[in-house]
């Protein structure tokens, strides 16, 4: 591969050689000026939590594309044409009371876009692959639903138009881009990303579920850092069955709340952490003025979910950040760079902070060309951010080395991404 580098104002420019039919590729270091988000006085984090209904969409999209994925390998020797990323789950409706209650209406799933259904004559059962795992991701991650009796299932999946199936049949060791698409990534986390992020994760572990088993999955986290204080506004419903009367739920409010106060105690980061659990409650309003869920989810009568709305693909949705717009959950794992380039941009980023001295941040870009190979980037950039008295010219020849082995392996971390080993939410 022949290069070529030239500095300019203080960036260096990297050439090399394309196997693009344009014929050039670029990977561009850049120094990034400012600050870095945790030097600024505001910084806002939300995570959606495992029973929100936007987070079930994207995973259980993702879960079917997996499925799928394994399924066309296992009888076909390779990934076909699918893409499972528009999703929609739709409120049912029950009748909650203090002890319990009942569905009167059952939650309903919409699973689309394309896949492929029949090769060479032969039928591929894409409408029980979908079904059964959608089911069995309910199963494993929402205690409290029946998958048989409080979720239907409508499959509106279709093969794909020819052109874009047609990028499965061409020859090549890397498939083609599907669409010109763009994606970024970042790292390191900041202080409050970490809590929002680990706070959730314990909240919905198996050992807080086992101490508390009357909090639901649907937790939504919002973080709000001003100076060295942090906000957490907590949402998580109590199980109708567990609760009582209106004083158990705030006395069982009470006893989890201080438990999360002291998750987040003695964080040198921070000042202060002040909690705000199920904020909208108010005594004396009966049902009214108490978040309780009889499912674990306000899927089950108020807050319907659809893939992209929910985390980026790194967990969170830090709007102090760039975000990128392509929903990767469901994604086909080989040929769409909405997943591919939205994964892959994290995973470069914390890389290149991990593997080089004197970064305190780096965000990187990809872009790619619809028709060009998945390894050949129209534009790979990564902005950096560097410790006082270092400069990009000593970063940068490491940083494009990082950024040519990860595009050298992107068959492998295609594997990786057809078997599900990476979150999208």
């Amino acid at each position: 591969m022949r290069h070529c580098r030239k500095g300019r104002r203080g960036r260096f420019l990297h050439n090399f050689c394309s196997r693009t039919k344009e014929g050039t590729d670029m990977i561009l270091v850049e120094t990034l000026k400012g600050k870095s988000v945790t030097e600024h006085r505001v910084e806002i984090v939300e995570r959606k939590g495992i029973g929100h209904p936007d987070y079930m969409c994207d995973s259980i999209m993702e879960a079917i594309s997996v499925a799928l994925s394994q399924e066309y390998i296992r009888e076909f020797g390779t990934v076909l044409h699918h893409n499972i990323d528009k999703g929609l789950l739709t409120a049912g409706r029950v009748e909650k009371n203090f002890g319990g209650g009942q569905v009167l209406e059952p939650m309903e799933l919409i699973i689309g876009d394309r896949a492929t259904l029949h090769v060479a004559g032969r039928k591929i059962p894409v409408v029980e692959i979908a079904v059964d795992t959608a089911k069995q991701w309910i199963r494993s991650h929402m205690r409290f639903i029946d998958p048989d009796r409080h979720l239907k299932c409508r499959v509106v999946l279709s093969p794909g138009s020819e052109e874009l199936t047609d990028i499965f049949t061409r020859p090549g060791k890397v498939r083609a881009a599907n669409d010109t698409s763009a994606a970024v990534g970042y790292y390191p986390l900041s202080p409050a990303e970490k809590v929002v992020l680990n706070l959730e994760r314990q909240l919905n572990s198996s050992e807080f579920k086992k101490i508390h088993p009357e909090t639901g999955e649907d937790i939504k986290i919002m973080g709000l850092r001003n100076g060295k204080t942090l906000e957490l506004t907590v949402a998580m419903p109590l199980i109708a069955s567990f609760v009582s009367s209106e004083k158990d739920y705030f006395e069982r409010k009470m006893i989890i709340q201080k438990e999360m106060e002291q998750m987040l105690g003695g964080l040198p980061e921070f000042k202060g952490i002040n909690v705000h659990y199920n904020n909208l409650d108010e005594r004396g309003r009966g049902l009214g003025g108490v978040y309780l869920s009889l499912l674990g989810t306000s899927a089950e009568d108020a807050d319907s979910g659809q893939v992209g709305r929910g985390n980026r693909v790194n967990g969170l949705i830090s709007v102090n950040r760039p975000l990128g717009t392509e929903a990767a959950a469901g994604k086909n794992p080989v040929s769409h760079v909405g997943k591919i380039y939205n994964i892959l941009a994290h995973k470069i980023a914390r890389e290149i902070y991990e593997n080089i001295e004197g970064i305190k941040e780096v965000y990187v870009l990809l872009l790619s060309r619809i028709g060009t190979p998945v390894d050949s980037p129209q534009m790979a950039t990564a902005q950096v951010l560097l410790e006082r008295g270092r400069g990009i010219d000593e970063v940068a020849k490491r940083t494009e080395e990082i950024f040519e082995k990860e595009f050298s392996e992107i068959n492998g971390f295609c594997e990786e991404l057809s078997a599900g080993k990476y979150s999208v939410c």
